[in-house]
């Protein structure tokens, strides 16, 4: 509620009812199954060992006890047999003895195998769920990705998720062993006595319950702290980037972002302090109670055995089970609650990947008049949150053949244009029609075959220069005679043939023999990318000569006139020199069209166009 004489109150939370808690808490447990499901997709047989070597650890400690009071049985028989003059039966209790030694060897054994399946299966499931995370964000669309709520999502799934499944399951097995050998410990101790059973169980309750309790506290923390995390990470990328490394150091930044970087730790820190402290104390004194009521039912036994209500191997075979009893109960529980933690975690790798793109992509490969080209039909879009929208009343028609020149300032909108006319963006009101089909009908992939495009701020990927161009066509990603005339019209041949090992070179400074690029050969790379889909019938080129001169720019797009013909070519620039060259030239000013018509029809018009076209050409002269 808000008041009116000050900011919002938030009014008190009811407590929660313990049906609401079990009822949370069954629906958190749900995630158990497909954790289970997920290790046994991922590797069957293995699964399969580690439950028969769970199975078998967990009945072998109680047949130990229970031939360890068979030896003490048999020593204390054996030395009133040698007090009365008899032989005592040597060979039996050698054979216990060795009994005993193939059990403690059984479980050892057991446990390595244990040990074994688990650290296979960690590097599998690890991988299998880095995959699932990527794989999902390749069918997002562009709009999730700029959304910082996405971010946090993806960030909480990638932390703890590749790692919470298998922990999930590992405990499972840990639960099934120790329910086994406790189950086993429960059939000898009931015949001392059931109550003894009970204070056995009772014992490790109040540890139980504060553990549980903390590991909620310290999933409602880690989910809080997902925006602080991804500081972090971006200030650890600052840091340690060469992309970043010039600017860090020329205008002295480090200090300052690792003093920032310093104080998110602290605030991490600090909550992290807390909580551990509340945790280990409350672990304490509850674990002390535990303590207490072990050691009082040792006082029990050993009380019995002095009344000889019980033998002497009774007595060691009781107190062993209680001991162990004890660190199994405690190892049940904590299962049981680290479970419950791992339940937790996995609520974010399941909210991630059942997160749905928010629109439905088409399925459509051709529209009914190919010869109709693009057109924008009164088309806006506001990104989410803005105040107003990026694009206004958008109307456009560019047949095939024909080449047009968006001009504008900096954020106008020619760039969110483009990414609207790719379908990476769908429009808020009006519709984008290619061959006389809406985008939204058009399957993805067809649409981004039909489409060539290089965006002002184009990936400089850490990959050999013919997979740099490669990346431009995924069908032929390897294919080296196509790398070869993509270079060629993209200008970068002369300089890659210039290189030691030409489209075979390493680029980027992240890998050994990696050499970096100038920004205008970078350029010319990416340009080459563009052409490397050469069915592509609209070419679009999004301010991709920034870093070459004026003379390298009018030679390119001469060049790319003369390889578009009958295509749709669509040009951004600030240069007017080789903007006149279009057939069409669109003036955009704060998202809407503002002139529009051919360089002669703009100058003709003395408007926006012909007064930035006077000033530039001002530059030259």
């Amino acid at each position: 509620m808000v008041s009116p004489h000050g900011p919002a109150v938030t009014p008190p939370k009811a407590p929660e009812s313990w049906l609401e808690l079990l009822r949370r808490n069954a629906a958190v447990l749900q995630y158990t199954g497909r954790a289970a499901r997920l290790v046994w997709s991922t590797n069957a047989r293995l699964a399969v060992i580690l439950g028969a070597l769970t199975a078998l650890a967990g009945v072998l400690p109680a047949a130990v006890a229970w031939v360890a009071k068979l030896v003490v049985d048999g020593v204390v028989a054996g030395i009133a047999t040698a007090q009365a003059g008899g032989e005592p039966d040597l060979g039996a209790l050698l054979a216990l003895v060795l009994l005993e030694g193939l059990l403690v060897g059984g479980i050892s054994a057991a446990q390595r195998g244990i040990n074994a399946c688990q650290s296979l299966l960690r590097a599998q499931l690890g991988q299998r769920v880095n995959e699932m995370i990527l794989q999902k964000a390749l069918t997002l669309d562009l709009e999730q990705f700029e959304d910082a709520e996405f971010y946090d999502k993806l960030t909480r799934a990638r932390r703890e998720a590749s790692s919470r499944p298998l922990s999930l399951v590992i405990r499972s097995f840990t639960l099934f062993q120790q329910s086994i050998t406790l189950l086993s410990f429960a059939v000898l101790i009931v015949q001392f006595s059931p109550w003894a059973l009970g204070l056995l169980v009772l014992a490790g309750l109040p540890a139980f319950v504060a553990e549980t309790k903390f590991s909620g506290d310290a999933f409602r923390l880690f989910r809080m702290r997902a925006p602080e995390s991804r500081q972090q990470l971006y200030l650890e990328t600052v840091l340690g980037r060469e992309d970043h490394a010039k600017e860090v150091q020329l205008f002295g930044l480090g200090p300052m972002l690792l003093d920032r970087y310093r104080a998110i730790f602290r605030k991490i820190y600090g909550e992290d302090r807390a909580l551990t402290l509340r945790r280990e104390g409350w672990g304490l004194v509850l674990g002390l109670f535990g303590t207490a009521a072990v050691y009082g039912a040792y006082a029990w036994i050993v009380i019995a055995a002095v009344g000889s209500e019980i033998s002497l191997g009774e007595m060691t075979m009781y107190l062993l089970l209680f001991k162990q009893g004890q660190a199994t109960i405690a190892a049940c529980l904590s299962a049981i609650g680290g479970m419950y933690e791992d339940n937790l975690y996995l609520t974010n790798l399941y909210e991630y990947l059942e997160q749905a793109p928010r629109v439905q992509p088409g399925s459509a490969e051709r529209g009914p008049d190919p010869a109709d080209g693009i057109r924008f039909e009164h088309v806006c879009f506001s990104y989410p949150g803005a105040r107003r929208p990026a694009l206004q009343d958008i109307s456009l028609h560019i047949r095939p053949g024909e080449s047009l020149a968006i001009v504008g300032e900096n954020g106008a909108g020619k760039s969110t244009l483009i990414k609207l006319l790719c379908g990476l963006y769908q429009p808020t009101a009006g519709r984008i029609l290619l061959h006389g089909r809406d985008l939204r009908d058009w399957s993805p992939d067809t649409l981004r075959r039909l489409i060539g495009v290089i965006f002002q701020d184009f990936n400089r990927y850490q990959f050999t220069v013919g997979e740099n161009i490669g990346a431009g066509d995924v069908a032929a990603f390897g294919d080296q005679a196509r790398w070869h005339r993509s270079a060629e019209r993209g200008m970068a041949l002369p300089f890659i043939q210039l290189l030691e090992k030409g489209f075979g070179t390493q680029l980027g400074s992240w890998f050994r023999g990696g050499k970096e690029l100038s920004m205008g050969q970078w350029q010319k790379v990416a340009l080459s990318r563009a052409f490397m889909r050469e069915e592509a019938e609209v070419l679009v080129l999004d301010e991709p000569t920034a870093s070459m001169d004026a003379g390298a720019e009018a030679e390119l797009f001469s060049y790319f006139r003369e390889h578009t013909r009958g295509r749709i070519a669509i040009l951004i620039s600030h240069r007017f020199s080789t903007v006149r060259q279009a057939d069409q030239i669109c003036v955009i000013e704060h998202g809407q069209v503002l002139e529009y018509g051919t360089h002669e029809e703009l100058l003709e018009l003395d408007g926006v166009y012909a007064r930035l076209f006077q000033l530039q050409a001002e530059g030259y002269r």
